[in-house]
């Protein structure tokens, strides 16, 4: 069976390493790479529950224990009518060397099922969850496997979710990471996607400008307009950046004065999505609503893009669009957001234009914010302890700060940058994770030369 989005990003990972130094020097990793690409567990079941109507509803259920080489299996849940196999293969996959990149020990998974939670009620949601972990319950743990939120799963969802699991095992632990902050949740948890976007691309500009430069000024496009776009925009309006952009599943918003998006406009927003509602509702003489759009094209100059919405977002047209716009500087804040097309267009001209060159920034490296504060609050969780949020983000700062030092370092040790060109962070993220999983794997009799 195909599987598409796996191929791609198992694809994406295999050509940094073989386009690098690495098998050269340690040419046994050939059949580390070999294992770790074959998840140690695939769990699937199908969810009965019952709506509103009193009707019988299935969807299929899935959990990909991929790799606990390095910890638990950690990863979210998602709920969407796309998913499948192939897409929960391919962000457990990434998933793998992103929780590798922060330093702490958690491994890789992720789950979810093709069930839409958009036009459904409280109470179906609710009965959806608590049939869907019943069976997850049997696989799951503080130390074997601890979920978190994604696509369709956020706060309501994981409390519903945790309570179904606290009823169905009789025991109260930090089986899920995004709770309550009154019920074993970490403060800064929401923000930590967005806010460890920013803080990573910080480090761009700073390393790119040798310090003369930071987000002060910046014009920055933003794709999506969940969390992790929401927290990234409220951070860098605080940092003194314009943001030109959010977007939807139906088109992208547009802001057409030099004020850009507001404080209270993304806060209106947040309360838009929270009822499920379209961007359009906003669309007024400070902005223009483009139909079907993403934002790259749409933008005109720019100088920092963020994808944050899903997978493949930036195709390879959208690539050069952004180059042509001045746009400087790309990361990820969702999940394989540029497609290999993309990717090839910003290395090349990484290679060709040195330091006049747009960067490109991984999501396994520049979105790990997120569950590196769930690690946090897997580590609160078991000392039965909760931290400020000043404790939170300044560990966050650190962990992004260590994450991108990591990827440069390593891509200049596995990669040799040219004379005035920028080390190729991509390159670095997948390396340094790889090599970090697949020496624990070694070290456990995982895999052997």
């Amino acid at each position: 069976m195909a599987e598409p989005e796996f191929e791609q990003a198992h694809k994406e990972l295999v050509s940094t390493l073989e386009n690098s130094t690495l098998f050269e020097k340690i040419p046994e990793y050939r059949k580390a790479l070999e294992v770790v690409s074959i998840p140690e567990r695939v769990i699937q079941f199908r969810v009965v529950w019952e709506n509103d109507k009193g009707e019988c509803q299935v969807n299929k259920g899935y959990r990909v224990q991929f790799n606990s080489a390095l910890g638990p299996y950690k990863g979210g849940l998602r709920l969407h009518p796309s998913v499948n196999l192939s897409i929960l293969k391919f962000l457990g996959f990434e998933q793998i060397f992103k929780n590798a990149l922060t330093g702490l020990n958690m491994g890789g998974g992720k789950g979810g099922s093709d069930f839409d939670p958009k036009g459904k009620s409280d109470n179906e949601i609710r009965r959806f969850c608590v049939s869907f972990m019943r069976e997850l319950s049997k696989h799951i743990g503080a130390d074997t496997d601890v979920p978190a939120g994604d696509i369709g799963v956020g706060g309501r969802e994981v409390g519903y979710l945790f309570g179904a699991y606290r009823a169905f095992r009789n025991r109260w632990e930090g089986v899920l990471t995004g709770k309550g902050a009154s019920w074993g949740g970490s403060l800064i948890r929401p923000e930590a996607t967005g806010y460890g976007l920013v803080y990573y691309v910080d480090h761009m500009i700073n390393y790119a400008t040798g310090g003369k430069e930071s987000f002060a000024g910046k014009r920055v496009a933003i794709s999506g307009s969940g969390n992790v776009a929401q927290f990234a925009a409220l951070k860098l309006i605080e940092l003194g950046a314009t943001v030109v952009s959010l977007s939807d599943s139906k088109g992208a918003l547009i802001a057409t004065d030099d004020k850009g998006f507001t404080p209270e406009i993304v806060n209106e927003i947040a309360a838009l999505k929270l009822q499920h509602k379209a961007l359009t509702a906003l669309e007024n003489h400070n902005f223009r609503y483009v139909e079907g759009a993403r934002p790259w094209k749409e933008v005109g100059k720019v100088d920092v893009a963020l994808p944050s919405a899903t997978q493949n977002e930036v195709s390879g047209e959208e690539a050069q669009a952004l180059i042509d716009a001045g746009c400087r500087f790309i990361a990820e804040g969702s999940n394989m957001g540029s497609t290999q097309d993309a990717i090839d267009i910003f290395e090349a001209h990484r290679v060709s234009q040195k330091g006049n060159a747009i960067w490109y920034g991984p999501g396994k490296a520049a979105n790990a914010g997120g569950v590196a504060v769930s690690g946090l609050e897997m580590a609160q969780n078991s000392q039965r302890l909760s931290w400020t949020s000043e404790e939170v983000d300044a560990k966050l700062k650190g962990i992004m700060k260590n994450i991108f030092e990591n990827s440069l370092e390593t891509a200049k040790t596995y990669v040799s940058p040219k004379e005035g060109e920028f080390p190729s962070l991509v390159a670095g993220a997948n390396i340094a994770g790889f090599v970090k999983v697949a020496a624990a794997m070694k070290d456990q009799g995982d895999w052997w030369p």
